[in-house]
């Protein structure tokens, strides 16, 4: 993935987002190190599970990809497994096209092995009877797709649930469809939305006023609950581990895991 990235000053965190252009993604983005010191994230105002999906509500996890869930939303979901508490995730692609050109990882062995490292990351959070409801749309194309995305999560949706998705201006155009759709989806169900940064801490820079830090929160996750996030990350052997025979490297190269798998994770509402 490539990136470009633009240089922003520090602003007022209730500043309202303005993409000036879309972003690119390349190169290791911001580093890890960097974003410890934003003081924007220092600030962010700590919430519990219940906060974010209240007692009697599902929540329902809408991924990209197969890792997005875990890699935005792995600490919420292992509490929400923990109090037993309703879950549903909904994998939009199969993650065929993550390793273009490849001969090992083929779109059609990533479409049969994705999913099931889906299955062994959300055992590894607890999650061993999880809901799933695939929706098989074409991995790089969602954003040609909002509409059919749309008409799909609307049956799934119940007007008590709580959506968590990727952002709308995460800089990924798989990420922001989905975010996109999600949020038209919860506008006819009357469902709550709730948006996970991913791609986003690559491209931007701590204090960026792109980030839309007045609706951010923080949500804690003890060390176990790190730990668990951090072996269910390395369950997508595909993403984590080099390809020889495409010499591309990891799909999720450890500086992109630094900046998700923290003891916390960062929620948009």
């Amino acid at each position: 993935m490539a990136v470009v990235l633009e240089r922003f000053e520090s602003a007022a965190a209730a500043r309202p987002v303005q993409m000036t252009a879309p972003v690119r993604l390349e190169g290791r983005g911001t580093p890890e190190a960097a974003w410890r010191q934003c003081q924007h994230l220092g600030a962010l105002p700590p919430v519990t599970v219940e906060t974010l999906v209240p007692l009697g509500r599902r929540a329902v996890i809408v991924s990209p990809h197969p890792d997005d869930e875990v890699l935005g939303a792995g600490g919420l979901m292992a509490l929400l497994a923990r109090q037993g508490r309703e879950v549903l995730v909904v994998p939009v692609t199969d993650g065929a096209a993550s390793h273009p050109g490849s001969r090992r990882w083929t779109p059609e062995r990533l479409a049969q092995e994705r999913p099931m490292e889906t299955v062994r990351a959300l055992a590894l959070l607890g999650l061993s009877r999880i809901q799933l409801h695939r929706l098989g749309l074409p991995d790089g194309h969602l954003a040609d797709l909002e509409a059919p995305m749309t008409w799909a999560l609307v049956p799934q949706l119940r007007p008590s649930d709580v959506v968590i998705t990727t952002w709308r201006h995460d800089g990924h155009p798989d990420h922001e469809a989905t975010g996109r759709a999600c949020a038209a989806a919860c506008a006819q169900v009357g469902a709550t939305l709730l948006e996970m940064p991913i791609s986003a801490w690559h491209w931007a820079r701590p204090g960026d006023a792109r980030l839309p830090w007045a609706r951010a929160c923080r949500l804690p996750l003890s060390p176990d609950l790190e730990q668990r996030k951090r072996l269910a990350a390395r369950a997508f052997a595909t993403q984590t581990r080099p390809d020889p025979s495409s010499q591309m490297g990891c799909a999720l190269p450890a500086a992109t895991l630094a900046r998700v798998l923290r003891p916390y994770e960062v929620f948009f509402r």
